[in-house]
């Protein structure tokens, strides 16, 4: 249920949550639907119910048993404000998450406006950073209902981006990563839509990450923007129990 990552910006995973629904063109061809259902099919007990929601309470305190600093991405097979995990569940992580304060969460929704009702009854720490996936202009709304949340960091996940964003609000946004859609059926991405995100990042002073091409073959595309990587992300020097300095999934 936990695993080192794949994805370029983060570590470790920590699903205490799989399964999830489509609710926006951005998840019509979801990687974490294929390898539920995948997993389902090898007959992994975790997956037995496929791509359903479904609650993992049995593995909540896994990231306090972590004793070195992780930069930690919350649910990479789920969607923790999907409207079928309760409020209860939803506290209980944020408790393991407070109280593991030596590790980096972030947490990635589409489900902005579940976030934005819930963000009152939560407790926020300082070691959580929220974000919300935008992958064409008609989402943007969900940046504006990112900035109501108290998070100490907000962050945008701009993949699979499938169309240019225009202008973009960027105020009290601390850091975008970009993408393209990768696997079977993958849509196309232009330079120019990165290049123009790109430019409003440095205007705002957001920190910017640019994750791949994407494409049927993400590792032959790469993610190389104009003939070099872009790995800006805001951390802050951290230390483990023992005194061990934060992990880094890549070379800054």
């Amino acid at each position: 249920m936990s695993a080192r990552s794949k994805i370029e910006w983060a570590w470790n995973t920590w699903n205490p949550v799989t399964g999830c629904s489509h609710v926006s063109p951005g998840c019509e061809h979801c990687y974490a639907e294929r390898m539920a259902n995948r997993l389902q099919a090898m007959g992994v007990a975790k997956y037995s119910r496929g791509f359903e929601v479904t609650l993992h309470p049995d593995i909540l305190e896994q990231p306090l048993h972590w004793k070195k600093p992780r930069v930690i991405f919350v649910n990479s097979m789920s969607d923790l404000f999907h409207d079928k995990v309760s409020i209860t569940f939803v506290r209980k992580v944020f408790d393991v998450m407070a109280r593991a304060n030596w590790h980096i969460f972030q947490l990635l929704t589409k489900r902005s406006k579940r976030l934005v009702r819930m963000a009152p009854q939560l407790d926020w720490p300082d070691n959580l950073w929220m974000g919300v996936t935008v992958e064409n202009a008609h989402y943007k709304y969900r940046i504006a209902d990112l900035r109501k949340v108290k998070a100490a960091k907000r962050f945008l996940s701009l993949e699979p981006l499938l169309g240019p964003l225009g202008e973009l609000d960027l105020t009290d946004i601390h850091w975008a990563a970009v993408g393209g859609e990768s696997g079977p059926g993958a849509r196309p991405m232009k330079e120019d839509w990165v290049l123009e995100i790109q430019r409003q990042c440095r205007q705002h002073e957001t920190a910017f990450f640019f994750k791949q091409w994407g494409g049927v073959n993400k590792k032959k595309t790469g993610r190389l923007l104009k003939g070099r990587e872009y790995n800006d992300i805001p951390l802050p020097e951290v230390s483990g129990r023992d005194g061990d300095s934060l992990q880094l999934p890549f070379n800054l």
